[in-house]
């Protein structure tokens, strides 16, 4: 079983181009479920069927797993028996009539201007490092990419004049983002008075650069995020995908349209960019209940 799932992690990392996050999530979700065969003695993987991945479901119930921990498991199990299927591993797939827990919708969390202000402004413009965060915190609410996305900006994918970027993205699908002259100004003052001092003697294609000379990974970025908020003393989240949150609900609310935002976001379905324009409908309630005469008892 471990040498299927150590050939699986391989292929979601080299051919699918899965975040190292992502891999390691769906490491985790598969050595909980290899514990619970191995448990009950379940050796042959051509033996799972359909009642035993039931009975897995009912043992991380019992475990008290929230419905989203759950979700993300089928998930890793559906997308693993597929691969599985695929290379004529199994014959048949115990995963098709299984279906994800309802899960109570919940929207996303995004930051209001002055919170941005105060973020983005913590960093020290008069150290490299600081210079760098600071490009980090703009470059994911300039563009909102991915911090996988982020992570692996190579520097000739940028186009300076145009201010745009050639971005990776799941699935190694490819999409075009776009930044503003704030952002540009703080790539350029990166490159001039941060990047080569960080690299040294060293030499890298990637933007985003460590002290080894290697690239800046999801996991160090997100840390600086995490150091970023601690220093602001807001009492708020600040993370990766808040700051993507933050760039879509932005742009909806300035009058962009949800194909544009989705094209941007480099989300497959509509559906998904959709959930954005709840927070939108959500503010303009607040703002009209607030200031128009008549809404008001």
């Amino acid at each position: 079983m471990n040498n299927y799932i150590d050939k699986f992690i391989e292929y979601l990392k080299y051919e699918r181009n899965f975040s190292d996050y992502t891999v390691l999530n769906y490491n985790e979700d598969l050595k909980s479920f290899c514990y619970y065969l191995e448990k009950n003695k379940i050796e042959n993987i051509k033996t799972i069927d359909y009642q035993i991945i039931r009975k897995y479901l009912v043992f991380m119930h019992n475990k008290k797993l929230s419905k989203k921990s759950v979700a993300r498991h089928i998930s890793t199990l559906r997308t693993f028996f597929k691969y599985l299927k695929l290379h004529n591993i199994i014959d048949n797939n115990p995963m098709t009539l299984i279906s994800n827990p309802k899960q109570s919708k919940t929207l996303p969390k995004f930051l209001y201007k002055e919170e941005l202000d105060i973020l983005e402004n913590i960093p020290d413009n008069d150290t490299t490092l600081g210079i760098r965060d600071r490009l980090i915190m703009e470059m994911f609410y300039a563009t909102g990419i991915r911090v996988s996305e982020l992570s692996r900006i190579n520097i000739k994918d940028i186009d300076f004049n145009e201010k745009k970027i050639l971005i990776t993205g799941k699935g190694n699908k490819q999409r075009i983002v776009l930044f503003g002259d704030t952002c540009l100004k703080l790539i350029n003052n990166y490159l001039d008075n941060s990047r080569n001092y960080i690299l040294g003697d060293k030499d890298s294609n990637y933007l985003f650069v460590n002290k080894k000379g290697t690239r800046l990974s999801e996991n160090s970025i997100r840390i600086i995020l995490k150091d970023i908020l601690k220093k602001s003393g807001l009492n708020i989240k600040l993370t990766p995908h808040i700051l993507r949150h933050t760039f879509a609900t932005d742009l909806l609310n300035n009058g962009a349209d949800l194909r544009t935002v989705q094209e941007l976001l480099g989300h497959e379905n509509l559906k998904t960019t959709e959930i954005y324009t709840h927070i939108t409908n959500d503010r303009l309630k607040k703002v009209y209940n607030s200031c128009h005469p008549r809404a008001k008892k």
